[in-house]
């Protein structure tokens, strides 16, 4: 049977650079648009060129893409004035791009309030802007068409306060050649009965093959909406990557796109340019972005999260280890994610046989050493240490306990110092200071380091990382980029669980350990010290 087609557009450089904290570079918006790309995306929307020097640069040199169609945003054109006589949307028309995707007004209210115009002057606006988009691709060389858009803004608000202005804002883009209108719920109110309700009335009208989605995520409804919209008729739909966007968020692609294809439901009866193949991209794709942004992913994303595929209860792991159906709603490869089966105090052995075969560690349940470890992960745990959340110390202890850990280095002693005082400035500021003594593959020379930092902590790592001899250059590019503390028990006496994140800048690998202590910084030093000596191991670092 033939299914029919859905086009993904994808807005994570223009409405998902809205995020608070959000500021994309010329080259991140590259390597964004490359990774897009890779993945099957359909559409492809850069900015606004002519709004900020990196849109406007992006835009002056044609994308070389190999799927997607490079799409520039803008508005229609300002009321009173001629298509040739609005520098921003001539702007607009001059960017480099296969589509035009342009905001039109589709309530009323904002029509009256924000353009200050009557309903008729928003839209002949409409017609006459989309009809521009049509023929400035009509003479380009060539004479391919340009294919227009428009996002009918506050489209659902609109149709519940005034629904014939609202069609007829749908119906006025579309009878002058917008390849597609998408209907857009910019407050991301609305909730999915809705949804379903408003996009089939609209497809009485605009064909469903020209009818796009664009919802917000301010209800948490965002994914579900935009896929009620598909069931309702629209075949466009508009979200970004991870669901980055302002306040809540855009419809989060991350999760819809595994949704369209491994869901029976939209699988058997829609087909995307992402292919199988391209879906095993998907977690790849995702921690791009996080990587741009150098903020943590998400852990518990749908599909591409460390924890999407994760199983903490033995009786479930013992399950999924005999049919990963029992507990996986869709095999984690399918999207480059990969099973975990978490080590901790309520783990059995088939957990942990399972993540030491993952490690590339021989041992079968019968084995007398996965009774010990499983023994040490649990005496440790209580009293105070987290395996499931630091899965390099795991690893740490696991071979320790089989001998395969080189004695890369030893800390003989450490001291930090925290001191306030007057700076050359006459500012008064505090200081951190941490001197470390390590030997060094069993020398008898130590190895003295100082360093300061903006925290006893950071000083700590800074003199750690500063000199570890031949090692040096494989910890080079070693970063902290996550510090968790935890205080276990109460009184000044508590016990302290301290969680380090740590990021090789190379190769974007990141891993976890975990340091325990009645004493923050010996904690956090412990930590710190499993960092170090995991890269070095993963590094294939030689003893001697």
């Amino acid at each position: 049977m033939t299914r029919e087609r859905l086009y993904l557009f994808d807005t994570t450089l223009r409405d998902g650079a809205q995020t608070t904290g959000v500021d994309f570079s010329l080259e991140d918006k590259r390597l964004i648009i490359r990774t897009l790309d890779e993945l099957g995306l359909d559409y492809i929307e850069g900015g606004y060129p002519g709004a900020n020097v990196t849109d406007t640069e992006l835009f002056s040199a044609e994308q070389k893409l190999d799927s997607a169609t490079f799409t520039a945003f803008g508005m229609t054109k300002r009321a009173g004035r001629s298509v040739s006589n609005d520098p921003g949307f001539q702007a607009t028309l001059q960017a480099k791009a296969g589509a035009v995707c342009l905001v039109a007004k589709a309530w009323d209210y904002h029509v009256r309030v924000a353009l200050g115009i009557s309903n008729e002057e928003n839209l002949e606006g409409v017609a006459q802007s989309v009809e521009a988009v049509v023929k400035s691709g009509r003479e380009a060389p060539g004479g391919a068409g340009r294919e227009a858009m428009i996002d009918c803004e506050h489209f659902f608000d609109g149709y519940k306060g005034n629904r014939a202005y609202a069609l007829a804002v749908a119906s006025a883009a579309y009878k002058a050649g917008a390849r597609w209108v998408v209907l857009c719920d910019t407050n991301g109110g609305t909730l999915p009965h809705e949804i379903t309700e408003i996009v089939a009335d609209v497809a009485r009208l605009v064909p469903g093959t020209h009818l796009g989605i664009h919802t917000h995520n301010d209800t948490e409804n965002a994914v579900a909406n935009t896929l009620a919209a598909v069931r309702a008729g629209a075949r466009q739909i508009q979200g970004t990557l991870n669901g980055l966007g302002e306040r809540c968020g855009n419809a989060n692609l991350t999760s819809i796109i595994p949704t369209l294809l491994l869901k029976s439901e939209f699988a058997d009866r829609f087909e995307t340019q992402v292919t199988p193949a391209r879906l095993r991209r998907l977690t790849h794709a995702s921690r791009v972005l996080d990587e741009i942004l150098n903020r943590a992913p998400n852990r518990q994303a749908p599909y591409v999260g460390e924890a999407a595929f994760a199983t903490k209860a033995g009786i479930h792991a013992s399950a999924i280890l005999k049919e990963p159906a029992t507990y996986e709603h869709v095999p984690p490869e399918s999207v480059g994610n990969q099973r975990r089966v978490l080590v901790s105090d309520q783990a059995g052995k088939s957990n942990l046989v399972h993540e030491l075969e993952r490690l590339g560690i021989a041992a079968g349940k019968d084995d007398a050493r996965v009774a010990e470890l499983l023994e040490a992960v649990k005496s440790r745990e209580a009293i105070g240490y987290a395996y499931e959340g630091a899965d390099a110390s795991f690893e740490l202890l696991a071979r320790r306990m089989l001998g395969e850990v080189p004695q890369y280095f030893t800390v003989d002693s450490f001291r930090v110092m925290v001191e306030k005082r007057h700076n050359a400035l006459g500012k008064l500021v505090t200081v951190s200071e941490a001197t470390v003594r390590v030997f060094v593959d069993g020398s008898d020379e130590p190895l003295w380091s100082v360093a300061e930092g903006n925290g006893p902590v950071n000083a700590l790592d800074q003199a750690l990382r500063k000199d570890l001899g031949r090692y040096q250059s494989h910890i080079k590019d070693v970063e902290l980029v996550d510090y968790k503390v935890r205080i276990l028990t109460a009184g000044t006496e508590a016990v302290t669980r301290v969680l380090v994140e740590s990021r090789d800048k190379g190769t974007g690998e990141r891993w976890f350990t975990v340091g325990v202590s009645a004493n923050i910084v010996d904690a956090s030093f412990e930590a710190l010290i499993d960092s170090i000596t995991y890269k070095l191991l993963r590094a294939g670092a030689k003893v001697g």
